[in-house]
């Protein structure tokens, strides 16, 4: 269902070079069982993954960015977070436009901005309802 993203990103993956044809019978019926357990085909398995106040995104590529911070913003709503922090970085401002335009459609945030310590504008602060 949800969060598929996240699975996506955290998930251990096989080699996508090798075929179910070349891994023989077991994998292609492993890889069967991947989709009936609803993973994606070629994720061995869900990553439990702590959901904390704070996201960091230095790790992450742009490209990902925007499906993260929203499925992370629904992790964080349900487990009950209503001050977040997200670390984008200062330099040129692409992620930290990224997370802003994200932050602007989404109707449970109430404020966000620059969290006033040192991290200035490295970070976005954010005010859930």
């Amino acid at each position: 269902m949800a969060y598929r993203f996240l699975q996506r990103l955290f998930g251990s993956r096989r080699d996508d070079d090798l075929s179910s044809r070349a891994l023989g019978a077991e994998a292609a019926a492993e890889s069967e069982l991947d989709l009936e357990d609803g993973l994606e085909p070629g994720v061995d398995e869900a990553v439990a993954l702590e959901i904390t106040d704070t996201l960091d995104l230095h790790t992450f590529p742009p490209r990902d960015v925007a499906d993260l911070v929203r499925e992370w913003l629904d992790l964080a709503y349900d487990e009950g977070f209503r001050e977040l922090r997200i670390i984008h970085g200062k330099g040129k401002g692409v992620q930290r436009r990224i997370v802003r335009s994200i932050l602007e459609r989404d109707p449970r945030v109430v404020s966000f901005g620059d969290p006033g310590d040192s991290s200035s504008w490295g970070a976005t602060r954010v005010l859930l309802e």
